[in-house]
């Protein structure tokens, strides 16, 4: 059985591993330790089979340039190792993290990724509720959800992450 949990200091290198074991790349398991390190980790979750680390998700602040007041958070990165991968288990993180959010007050999440996995949640283009992508993205990739419905109905523009996202 898998269970999710908020991470514990003692989970920092077994998130690293999950990270670079899920990515081409260390640039994502570097970002998510950048953001630790900074306190920008909002929400960080682990998933967890048999007392072994095998997912992670992470949520930080995005700033909405037409609203500072709006409080939203980007999604990402999301990791599970390669071995479990396809099991659910990035669905319950997902489900896990969203709900994470809104109990903290978030207004709206977004994220950038695949255009098939994440509607699923109830994300939409971006471009739906006329947000932006600080970065040239695909039509479709950049995504947002309200967990407050209709909280994106009058704000438009641009949304960008923390800054540490720039070397990703």
């Amino acid at each position: 059985m898998t269970t999710v949990r908020i991470e514990r200091a003692s989970d920092v290198q077994r998130i690293r591993e999950v990270n670079r074991a899920a990515f081409e790349t260390s640039a994502e398991a570097s970002l998510v330790d950048l953001l630790r390190e900074r306190g920008k980790l909002v929400v960080s979750l682990v998933a967890e089979r048999e007392g072994q680390i095998i997912g992670h998700i992470a949520f930080s602040r995005v700033y909405l340039a037409s609203n500072a007041e709006l409080h939203g958070l980007g999604l990402g990165p999301m990791a599970v190792i390669p071995s479990h991968q396809r099991q659910g288990i990035g669905s319950q993180l997902v489900r896990a993290g969203l709900d994470r959010c809104a109990a903290l007050g978030t207004r709206f999440v977004v994220v950038l990724g695949h255009r098939d996995y994440y509607p699923r949640f109830g994300f939409l283009p971006a471009s739906h509720f006329r947000l932006w992508c600080s970065w040239p993205v695909p039509e479709g990739v950049f995504m947002a959800t309200e967990l407050v419905l209709g909280v994106l109905a009058s704000a438009e523009g641009l949304v960008s992450y923390e800054i540490e996202f720039n070397d990703v």
